[in-house]
């Protein structure tokens, strides 16, 4: 699967797309993943968003993106909420993180597993993990329910690009137990759950526009025809502010044995 450029979405990705639910640190938490001080290495960081929310429960985050523009506004989001010290962010490939070997406690990889050569990364990832460290998966999905804003979007965005073929999703990843377990990593565990993502109507644009089909497949013309039709369906069909948009949380971990 070939990576959009992501560096031309940064700044609706920085300003619009939302992270990870807090509920899902706490379950890191309580399954014992995640803990203050911990090492942690977060493969495709985009601008930052998990990296820095583990950072403000205590852990020490080097996050790694190979899109400057990603870069540059995970440095910058870090900096305005005071966590320099403790999220850093350089460019990077999740294949090849150039980190030493068994140097971090977690490495954790969010809405870009897929993106990956994902045995290499799993076999990078066991690499650079401490023994007795985890190598958690996750993934935050948008549900196209029947009559959902998600679902009437992603009939939108396959009309202005056909080739885009990441719809329909259930959320759900049971390959990634594969990927898992070939790379040698033990006691494979699970976790998620549903969560209504409260969006203004701006922001769903936003967050749309920074999406893979669109700001990361379609040229600037495109992508503003795409925002305003988009724009004139939440009008036409959707008249509530916040939208709210159904999600569906999914982990899956291993750990180094």
């Amino acid at each position: 699967m070939t990576s959009p450029d992501w560096s031309r979405t940064s700044a609706d990705y920085a300003r619009h797309r939302q992270g990870f639910p807090p509920r899902f640190l706490d379950q890191l938490e309580r399954d014992g993943l995640l803990a203050p001080g911990m090492a942690v290495l977060d493969l495709g960081t985009g601008t930052g968003t998990l990296a820095r929310g583990l950072a403000a429960r205590g852990a020490t985050v080097l996050g790694l993106d190979p899109a400057p523009g990603q870069i540059t506004q995970a440095r910058r989001l870090a900096a305005e909420e005071g966590l320099t010290g403790r999220a850093r962010f350089e460019e990077g490939l999740a294949e090849r993180t150039g980190q030493p070997g068994e140097a971090f406690e977690m490495v954790i990889a969010g809405q870009s597993w897929h993106w990956f050569d994902r045995g290499l990364a799993a076999a990078e990832a066991w690499r650079v993990l401490k023994p007795g460290g985890a190598l958690v998966i996750c993934h935050y999905d948008w549900l196209p329910l029947p009559g959902s804003v998600a679902h009437a979007t992603e009939w939108l965005i396959e009309a202005h690009n056909p080739r885009w073929r990441m719809g329909r999703s259930t959320g759900f990843y049971p390959a990634w137990a594969g990927d898992l377990s070939l790379a040698g990593f033990r006691d494979i565990g699970f976790a998620g759950f549903d969560h209504d993502a409260l969006y203004s109507r701006e922001d769903w644009r936003g967050r749309i526009r920074a999406s893979a089909g669109v700001g990361g497949a379609l040229g600037g013309d495109a992508v503003a025809r795409f925002d305003q039709e988009l724009a004139t369906l939440l009008d036409q069909r959707f008249g509530q502010d916040p939208l709210p948009v159904p999600h569906r949380v999914f982990a899956i971990w291993g750990y180094r044995r």
